[in-house]
């Protein structure tokens, strides 16, 4: 059975605590429907366009958007095929996401004995309707049976090739075993997703798509484990943006050996909990001010502009109710007095707060 090589360093387990921060902000936030329904549409939207172009589709985000939705325009009919069938990828996700994940359970014990297995027949669904239409030879959704060579464009030189097409199918089974297996489900989500991206990358199954369904069956696993956080995020996004580190990252693990369980993935789960952790965090922070001016427009009938340094304030009033100079300094120690009390005065303005006291010890206090 397959047994990943990494290390937990200190650069994971940082990235793991952004992730946790994050996650409990982003899932406790107090935001209304409608914008919960516009996070999510925002981050599928951002999941397909970059999950396709960081393998060469031409589509912008509008064009993305225009074919997510059934708007005719004019593209290479390939590109458009291949958002849709990403599209309808994540859809299948959700279906499975339901298969795959029980009620909350009171420990986490208990949650791993009796989640449900993955197995192959779902990456091989999702590979089939990521080609769907793309390839009609009827080797979508199978197991490659030759063997694949990736190339530089420039060089033509060989920058990748995956284990000879006999050894998938083993390959496959070993990693399945490896996953629903009880000490692999003792490791934290975020990094089993990692290990299973990696190795669906390394081991390139199919004869199409293998970044798209690696990636997806990374959501997959994200998801199905208490991971999808209100599905606010978008991993591909991140990737599509850094594609250069990205493939950097995986190409040095795939140099160190050539046999798969010699690979030490320490570095790679450095790179895909560090992209889990800045995308999270950058969500995290437009739900806190969203949140933040949702409360206070509750409380002032209107919106109201701040800046970071000022909802950090908010969030202590919110909390503590009152706030003197000396506990604002605190908060944001970057800062002059003469600053913070600027920002106290214009919260008086604005209907936020009322100033109790006229000396430097003055509070103040939530309307």
């Amino acid at each position: 059975m397959y047994t990943p090589k990494f290390s937990i360093t200190n650069e994971t387990l940082a990235n793991i605590g952004l992730v946790e921060a994050a996650k409990e902000v982003i899932e406790n936030a107090p935001l209304i429907p409608i914008y919960e329904a516009r996070f999510k549409k925002d981050a599928l939207l951002r999941t397909v366009h970059h999950g396709t172009h960081i393998e060469g589709n031409d589509l912008t985000l509008s064009e993305v958007r225009k074919a997510i939705e059934g708007e005719t325009f004019v593209a290479r009919e390939r590109d458009i095929q291949e958002v849709i069938n990403y599209r309808n990828v994540l859809k299948y996700i959700d279906s499975l996401k339901k298969e795959l994940s029980d009620k909350p359970r009171s420990n986490r014990k208990d949650y791993l004995s009796r989640q449900a297995r993955y197995n192959q027949g779902m990456i091989k669904e999702i590979n089939r309707i990521a080609c769907e239409r793309i390839i009609t030879d009827g080797r979508a959704g199978k197991y490659r049976q030759t063997q694949v060579i990736l190339r530089n464009s420039a060089t033509d030189e060989i920058t990748f090739r995956p284990p000879p097409a006999i050894e998938v199918p083993f390959l496959m089974e070993d990693f399945f075993s490896w996953l629903n297996s009880a000490e692999a489900k003792k490791i934290h989500p975020v990094i089993r997703a990692g290990i299973a991206h990696y190795y669906l990358v390394s081991i390139h199954p199919f004869i199409e798509a293998n970044g798209r369904t690696a990636r997806a069956f990374a959501i997959l696993i994200l998801f199905a484990e208490g991971y999808d956080i209100k599905k606010f995020f978008s991993l591909e996004d991140y990737f599509d943006k850094d594609a250069a580190r990205y493939y950097q990252s995986l190409m040095e693990a795939d140099k160190q050996h050539r046999d798969l369980t010699k690979r030490d993935l320490t570095a790679w789960l450095e790179y895909f909990t560090q992209a889990m952790g800045v995308e999270l965090t950058r969500i995290k922070e437009k739900v806190k001010r969203l949140s933040v001016d949702i409360k206070i427009k509750s409380r002032v009938g209107k919106q109201v502009p701040l800046n970071e340094r000022q909802i950090k304030l908010i969030e202590y009033l919110e909390e503590h109710r009152a706030i003197t100079t000396a506990e604002a300094r605190k908060m944001a120690p970057s800062y002059s007095d003469d600053t913070l009390v600027r920002d106290f005065n214009y919260f008086s303005k604005k209907g936020i707060v009322k100033k109790q006291g006229k000396t430097k010890a003055a509070r103040y206090v939530l309307r």
